[in-house]
């Protein structure tokens, strides 16, 4: 008889800090070492970090996974050719897709911020609708941000706002999306 193995539900706290760890890798080692030191600093942080997730909860959520994938692509290419544009423009590549992402599963008629994050909240339709929409653009915009800060600092101000920007951006974000996920939310009764 064949034993599967049960998916677990990973601490948000843990999970936190296997998400913000590879971040920090990535800006202490930038800060003594420089960028090329720090990219490949943050790839072996990401896969150790997916890894982390995988052994913990039985699984690797999709967007730490996705990610991960581009960084060991665009840190690759980074490492390879000696060039930092591919790991600046790693954010950009992937803000973009999700918010292309999100937008033709809307277009499709279905919400994939529903199907990850359904289990954890029962909203409306409308209201998946209205989140999905609004974390599109959120999306579109941190990838516009990024362009503008790779162009127009420094690398070490660059890897700042990576670091100590887009997350609290995001918290920001998330935070200011809570209204409406409590105005659509529907009762446990009624999600049965």
């Amino acid at each position: 008889m064949a034993v599967v193995e049960q998916e677990r539900k990973l601490n948000p706290l843990v999970k936190f800090a296997l998400e913000l760890g590879p971040l920090l890798v990535f800006f202490f080692v930038n800060a003594r070492f420089g960028i090329f030191w720090a990219t490949g600093a943050f790839m072996a942080a990401l896969a150790v970090s997916l890894v982390a997730m995988y052994l913990l909860a039985r699984r690797v959520p999709v967007l730490p996974l996705v990610t991960g994938v581009f960084v060991l692509v665009f840190g690759g290419l980074t490492l390879a050719l000696q060039d930092e544009l591919f790991i600046k423009l790693k954010p950009t590549i992937v803000n973009v897709l999700f918010g292309l992402i999100l937008i033709g599963g809307l277009l499709a008629g279905k919400s994939f911020l529903k199907s990850i994050l359904g289990d954890a909240f029962a909203m409306t339709d409308r209201g998946w609708q209205l989140l999905t929409w609004r974390w599109a653009l959120f999306f579109f915009l941190l990838a516009a941000a990024n362009e503008y800060v790779w162009r127009n600092f420094t690398t070490d101000q660059w890897v700042s706002f990576k670091v100590f920007g887009i997350m609290p951006l995001t918290v920001l974000f998330s935070l200011t999306q809570l209204p409406t996920m409590f105005r659509h939310r529907i009762a446990e009764e009624e999600a049965d």
